[in-house]
């Protein structure tokens, strides 16, 4: 499968520059091929970037290496076996040099740091002896990584199609403690585990936290009143507010693409079902009725139908329904129960949680419920959320006995299975979309 045709203009954040111009862009293409098992990632050397301070080069450069390496799609040569040991942003490579090395593409970079940052990137085809990318970037001197994590979106998008998703932040529910007494607060964090801040400081328990789409707002079940609520929290601001008050518990939160309604669960005279209100507030309004558990809803991009888990049917499965309620079709019929269920970026996909066989599996279908595939079993994994280009899911992953859940990552093709570094056992993770 064909993952890319290379694009010509750059859509990337912070204040980039014009594209560098002094040499002809590749014609050809390269190409990224995902077959299975005979899948090769595309060898890119990284020297360190060009810098005054030689150790900030070599951190940037490093995160860039580190966050192609991750994706599955690359192959960052070791930087030590480099011809080139740092990058040099002005000049034409020695094309012959990088072929003899088995080098595919090649990234020069620079950057310096005074009262702002300065970078300038270049990425060539060693093969067509041509650029693919050329960017310029200026940005405020607190934003150093976010520099080498756009440089490798930059890079992504040219030689691996789509969109990138490392210029991204994954909140979560941070847990530490003994098992039988856990501490759960909100924790957020860039996608690779650094920068983390905690959010709320554990004196009550907070699970599920969601985004919204514009990366500022978040919902998330409070335990703060006894039984759990859904509750706002601006990021900006540090302020939240219980959403809404309707029935004995609401959980399982969830925004539309528009950011402006929260569909959740109510639970109520031993029924549970959905309800949606607005984040201003105001009178809820119901979504499904009947004695069945309706929960886990999620929109579909185009905000006109949610997909949702019921027991409706005897067994946990999943549902779907327009976003006003009413006429639920099941979508769900392979062995088992499914939970959690939540909509890709693109829309051509429904990632879940589906038990069987005695293990929990993270999987994908399309909408109508055809083409279902399991990319992670294991003892306990459940809670997929998508990376912004709707080919990676993050989800949790929980061994048992006296250790504690981890944030694990795997792409579409149910390649790559990753541990996602925290600073203690986490949960519930929900990535946002890509930063302005």
């Amino acid at each position: 499968m064909t993952l890319l045709t290379r694009r010509s203009a750059l859509k990337l954040g912070l204040a980039g520059g014009a594209l560098l111009a002094t040499s002809p862009m590749a014609m050809a293409q390269l190409r990224i091929v995902v077959e299975g098992a005979n899948f090769q990632p595309l060898p890119i050397a990284i020297p360190d970037f060009a810098s005054s301070d030689p150790t900030f080069g070599r951190e940037i450069a490093d995160i860039v290496r580190n966050n192609l390496r991750r994706s599955g799609l690359f192959l960052p040569l070791d930087p030590a076996s480099l011809p080139v040991k740092v990058g040099d942003v002005n000049g034409t490579p020695d094309f012959n040099v990088w072929r003899t090395s088995n080098v595919d593409a090649l990234v020069m970079g620079s950057v310096e740091r005074g009262g702002q940052i300065t970078s300038s990137v270049r990425v060539w085809d060693t093969q067509q002896a041509a650029q693919v990318v050329g960017k310029s970037y200026n940005t405020d001197p607190n934003s150093a990584r976010r520099i080498g994590h756009i440089v490798s979106d930059a890079i992504y998008e040219q030689l691996a199609g789509g969109t990138g998703y490392f210029d991204t932040r994954v909140i979560y529910t941070a847990e530490s403690g003994p098992k039988a007494n856990r501490t759960r607060r909100l924790a957020i964090m860039d996608q690779d585990g650094a920068n983390v801040q905690y959010l709320t400081d554990g004196a009550t328990m907070a699970l599920t936290p969601r985004f919204s789409p514009n990366g500022d707002l978040v919902t998330y079940m409070n335990f703060a009143e006894g039984n759990p609520q859904v509750y706002l929290l601006q990021l900006s601001s540090g302020q939240q507010k219980r959403l809404a008050n309707v029935g004995a518990m609401t959980f399982a939160p969830r925004f539309s693409p528009d950011g402006g309604t929260v569909a959740f669960s109510v639970e109520q005279g031993g029924a549970t079902n959905i309800y949606s209100v607005g984040t201003s507030g105001g009178q809820p309004t119901q979504l499904t009725s009947g004695a069945a558990i309706d929960t886990g809803p999620s929109y579909s991009p185009d905000g006109g139908r949610i997909v949702f888990e019921s027991d409706r049917g005897g067994s946990p499965q999943i549902y779907m329904m327009g976003a006003g309620g009413g006429n639920a079709q099941r979508v769900s019929f392979g062995q088992g129960s499914y939970s959690t269920p939540v909509w890709s970026p693109k829309g051509d996909l429904i990632a879940f949680t589906r038990q069987s066989g005695g293990q929990f599996h993270i999987g994908i279908m399309a909408p109508d419920g055809s083409g279902e595939r399991l990319l992670y079993s294991s003892f306990h994994a459940e809670g997929p959320t998508w990376a912004p280009n709707g080919r990676v899911i993050m989800f949790f992953q929980d061994p048992g006995g006296n250790d504690g859940p981890r944030l694990m990552s795997v792409d579409i093709w149910g390649r790559n299975p990753l541990t996602v570094a925290t600073e203690s056992y986490a949960s519930d993770p929900s990535w946002s979309g890509l930063r302005g």
